[in-house]
């Protein structure tokens, strides 16, 4: 069952040196994705941690540093530490900033993958809050009339409480579909739909395999929300992607474009 899973995630991640209040966070950041039905970024995850914290792409005591602060914003440094503590933490700042002046924005720089940026907008609505959480990513995404990746999937969630039993909560990718969605397909052995991931020449893949060696080579890019060129507006999902990374970036003075390698 779900707890069963939660336990076991969080026992990999104690067993892996992460702090058992830390490894606490991750395990309900994952469950909660593989719960409300994103298989691409739940338990599946595991592994790609597991094998970024072995080979020391991220460290599993997080320790973060107060960059710059004001009363309602504030810029922390992740030290490549463990993405979903990161998050975690900082919109718990944040939601404490905006409980005392209404509003709360805390940036950050040097994190990591830190599951579905949902999670971090729940967390302001159980507080009875507006949540917003943004990341930008490793290069995934081509410009309208590209081949190249140079944009991520960059996700953009909102949440707001609501007088139903149920919040309303936005949570999505600026691409038709992501890498994780990918591996899914490829786990099940399943064709990618078609027109959502194009090659070096501009052409279609619909091999989930082929696509995620072409995206290790950097000859595959995940087309954005509305698909290749003009005719489908894929200009549009490419300036949501373009917004995300500005917010992303320009806040807290960190990498973008191509300098991103998985640490954000």
């Amino acid at each position: 069952d779900a707890k069963t899973l939660e336990n076991f995630m969080r026992d990999v991640f104690i067993g892996l040196g992460v702090p058992n209040e830390d490894a606490n966070i991750i395990a309900e950041v994952l469950i909660t994705s593989d719960l409300r039905g994103i298989d691409s970024h739940g338990i599946q995850r595991c592994k790609m941690y597991y094998d970024r914290i072995r080979a020391g792409i991220y460290e599993v005591i997080t320790k973060i540093n107060t960059i710059k602060e004001g009363p309602t914003t504030a810029v922390l440094d992740g030290n490549c530490g463990m993405g979903h503590v990161i998050a975690y933490k900082a919109m718990k700042l944040a939601i404490e900033k905006a409980k005392k002046y209404g509003l709360g924005a805390v940036a950050v720089r040097n994190s990591s993958h830190f599951g579905i940026a949902g999670y971090y907008s729940l967390m302001a609505i159980r507080e009875g809050m507006i949540g917003l959480a943004v990341t930008n990513a490793r290069p995934s995404i081509p410009p309208t009339f590209g081949v190249e990746p140079l944009l991520g999937t960059n996700p953009l969630t909102i949440g707001t409480p609501t007088d139903e039993m149920f919040p309303f909560l936005f949570d999505a990718a600026t691409s038709i579909i992501q890498r994780g969605k990918v591996e899914v397909y490829e786990r099940i052995n399943k064709d990618l739909p078609k027109n959502t991931v194009i090659d070096e020449k501009g052409e279609f893949i619909t091999d989930a395999g082929k696509v995620l060696q072409k995206m290790g080579e950097k000859k595959a890019a995940l087309l954005p929300l509305g698909g290749k060129g003009e005719d489908t507006a894929g200009y549009k999902g490419y300036g949501y992607a373009t917004v995300v990374e500005l917010l992303s970036a320009a806040l807290q003075e960190g990498i973008y474009l191509r300098d991103t390698i998985g640490i954000v």
